[in-house]
């Protein structure tokens, strides 16, 4: 893939809607379960614009894109929308509801894979509409949400993982277990450093890649 103007726009499109969609999905979920922070600030919505991070979304994933290119020859993006207020104490049950609203965003993006993946294989050389460049955004659509489900279920608080951990645990536990949450990215960025972060994703990449496989075929 030649780093140009196209691999921007095949990388951008699937980034894009992946991190604000997952975003959106946290909103709505707390909205169901009672809390309309989200939905009076106008972050329950499909609009991309509404969630884009100018450094998260645009800034830090275009310098990834291009170093990555330059530096090992693989494009790899990695960013951040602009996180969805949640207050989790206007949920109905507030312990139990953070489940499903943490386990939200991660869901879409498995939803997101899964119509990637289907459209991949409209696009493919054997497919119905066949395009090279479409199918190629197609595999990037299904690595991007996959990662970004994997990386979000990891039990490391503030990512959704770790709320849901925080959710299933008892009281007194979750308390404690809460307490990371203010160093919860300082240590992804160790495990990242350390290579760490790869040895923990991977199996779980596995898994959902044969998932994903077994539904879709793709």
């Amino acid at each position: 893939m030649e780093f140009s103007f196209t691999t921007i726009v095949l990388w951008a499109v699937p980034v894009v809607f992946a991190i604000t969609l997952h975003e959106a999905a946290h909103g709505y979920v707390a909205k169901l379960f009672g809390d309309d922070t989200a939905q009076s600030l106008g972050r329950v919505t499909l609009n991309p614009i509404k969630h884009i991070d100018p450094i998260g979304t645009i800034l830090v994933p275009g310098l990834m894109l291009l170093t990555s290119k330059l530096l090992v020859g693989v494009p790899f993006v990695f960013g951040w929308a602009k996180p969805v207020p949640v207050n989790f104490g206007n949920l109905r049950h507030p312990k139990r509801d953070m489940i499903w609203v943490a386990a939200a965003g991660p869901a879409v993006n498995f939803v997101m894979a899964i119509l990637w993946a289907l459209f991949g294989r409209l696009t493919a050389p054997s497919g119905l509409w066949v395009s090279d460049w479409l199918y190629e955004m197609a595999q990037v659509g299904i690595g991007i949400n996959l990662v970004l489900m994997v990386l979000n279920l990891l039990p490391i608080p503030p990512l959704d993982g770790g709320r849901i951990m925080t959710g299933l645990l008892p009281l007194r536990a979750a308390r404690v277990f809460a307490r990371i949450e203010p160093y919860g990215f300082a240590l992804i960025l160790l495990l990242l450093i350390v290579g760490w972060l790869d040895v923990l994703m991977s199996p779980l990449l596995r898994i959902a890649a044969f998932v994903l496989h077994a539904l879709t075929g793709a």
